[in-house]
């Protein structure tokens, strides 16, 4: 930015490619604009180590930035502050953002924040519950709880995430697809927590492998041969925390959970959820199949997840686990009420 103007933007679409210091900088170069003299401003820290790109504190110093304000710190091992000591050594003034800037900008790059402390995928578990709690309609009913406009949110939400996941009994239920289906959406990896390897060879999600890898998570003593010759990936784990671990290693950052209340009573009882996003539907489902958030006794539709065993390799919830938000927040999504909770900070 000079004079008030913004002179270029960018941000760091994908692992891999450019990072946003430099995605601004090429910005710059297509509007003709020179950046020498400028005031840079980053939600994170820039990067002083060569990875899969070369380091951004060498484009801002080349590029004759002479002011960089940043809104938060990189946590990482290789970063922690070192970027902006070569930023002051050569020159540039180095300014850091404070109170609410500091903490909207934590906030944004939490997945990235999380995997850089723990080596662990951010999980953000999405509910869709009626007003008496209900999380699944009777059969025969309408497959959808929520609304048109919560449901292009989700969708959203899904493209923004590396990995998407579901327990074997909405697979078995719904025969999901799991895509984002969003004009010119990224789509996230697919994983299924399926401690027997009982994933059908011919649901939707083998026969739509050209449009996003899936990933079945079994348990050791599981045959998943059948699976893996159909070219799905296998993650062979003994519990959640084995499979969270062997996904951060593959550079999963952030894990969107959708799969039911067997599934998300696993991860709450493994104290594995960071953020839960709930939308309350204004409408009463009643009866004796519709499924509860607790998969409990009136779980008897064809939803449920609570009958089959459980959801991922040794994710067996022992008993209710409470955790109490942070923080949380509450909008309106057409019909729907979004009800936000935030359980870890990183």
């Amino acid at each position: 930015m000079r004079d008030g103007k913004v002179i270029g933007e960018g941000f760091h679409a994908e692992y891999g490619e450019l990072h946003a210091e430099r995605a601004a900088l090429a910005d710059c170069e297509r509007r003709r604009e020179n950046p020498t003299g400028a005031t840079m401003f980053v939600t994170l820290e820039p990067c002083a180590h060569a990875g899969k790109q070369p380091p951004c504190t060498e484009a801002i110093l080349a590029a004759g930035i002479s002011r960089v304000v940043v809104a938060s710190d990189d946590p990482s091992e290789k970063a922690a502050g070192r970027g902006l000591g070569i930023l002051r050594d050569g020159g540039v003034e180095v300014e850091l953002a404070a109170g609410e800037e500091a903490t909207r900008a934590r906030l944004l790059n939490q997945a990235f924040r999380k995997h850089s402390r723990t080596g662990l995928p951010l999980v953000t578990l999405k509910l869709a519950m009626s007003l008496d709690g209900r999380t699944a309609p009777p059969a025969g009913d309408s497959p959808w709880i929520s609304g048109e406009q919560s449901r292009e949110l989700v969708h959203r939400w899904r493209a923004e995430s590396d990995a998407i996941a579901v327990g074997i009994g909405t697979v078995l239920a719904d025969d999901p697809l799991l895509t984002a289906r969003s004009p010119g959406a990224r789509q996230p990896l697919r994983v299924v927590f399926d401690r027997q390897a009982r994933t059908p060879l011919d649901s939707q999600l083998l026969a739509t492998l050209g449009q996003s890898p899936v990933l079945v998570v079994v348990a050791p003593e599981a045959d998943a041969s059948a699976l893996r010759e159909a070219g799905t990936e296998i993650l062979v784990a003994d519990g959640i925390d084995a499979a969270l671990a062997a996904l951060g290693r593959r550079n999963v950052t952030s894990l969107f959970l959708e799969g039911g209340p067997t599934l998300a009573n696993a991860f709450q009882a493994a104290n594995q959820l960071d953020e839960a996003r709930t939308f309350v539907a204004p409408v009463l489902l009643g009866g004796d199949t519709a499924v509860s958030r607790a998969g409990g006794a009136d779980a008897g539709g064809p939803r449920t997840e609570a009958q089959p065993p459980p959801a991922g390799p040794s994710a067996v919830a022992t008993g209710p686990v409470r955790q109490q938000p942070l923080s949380h927040t509450v909008e309106t999504i057409g019909d729907d009420t979004l009800i936000t909770a935030r359980f870890k900070e990183w």
